[in-house]
């Protein structure tokens, strides 16, 4: 099996730290390659729900990648991350360029917005933290509440209790040609 680069894409501050974290190290220890990439240089800051987490360095930041690049894209949630994502123009056309390309997109939590602002989710099913319920169906998908729905390219959870079947699912996707091209 051929080892697959898969993009983190993460705002400054407010990542979750375990929707980070743990499906990084399954991405990892599964030999792929993870990047993380951010809308700003310098280091991001996780947060353990309201609560500062570790920080962590950004590899790559949007204006410096493509679609191209990478086989796979992970959003993690927290509140403030997906938020402040949704107003990136870079990271919304990466999102948009991810999922178009059929390569595998996996987000959990609070994440789909990003998607929804992307305009990504008419006749898909997915999943998420609930408060996102009427903001995705608004968007055209329909939610349901699943630890974990895999909808062709899309992946997607509701919680960080749901993040063992989320990065099974992810690693899956990567080690059975469901990413997408291997990006050069």
């Amino acid at each position: 099996m051929a080892s697959k680069k898969v993009a983190f894409l993460v705002a400054p501050e407010g990542i979750e730290q375990v929707e980070l974290t743990e499906p990084w190290a399954a991405v990892t220890d599964a030999g792929h390659e993870a990047v993380l990439v951010s809308t700003e240089s310098g280091e991001v800051q996780m947060f353990h729900h309201l609560d500062k987490g570790d920080t962590r360095p950004v590899d790559k930041t949007v204006s410096e990648v493509s679609a191209d690049d990478f086989d796979a894209l992970v959003l993690p949630g927290g509140v403030a991350n997906p938020d402040v994502l949704r107003m990136d123009k870079g990271a919304v056309s990466l999102v948009r360029d991810m999922v178009s390309a059929g390569k595998t997109v996996a987000a959990i939590c609070h994440a789909p917005w990003t998607l929804v602002e992307a305009d990504v989710l008419k006749g898909r099913t997915l999943t998420s933290w609930p408060s996102l319920r009427t903001d995705i169906t608004n968007a055209g998908g329909t939610w349901v509440d699943e630890r974990n729905v895999v909808d062709g390219n899309l992946i997607t959870s509701r919680n960080p209790d749901d993040i063992p079947a989320f990065s099974s699912a992810l690693v899956d996707a990567l080690e059975h040609g469901s990413a997408g091209d291997a990006a050069e």
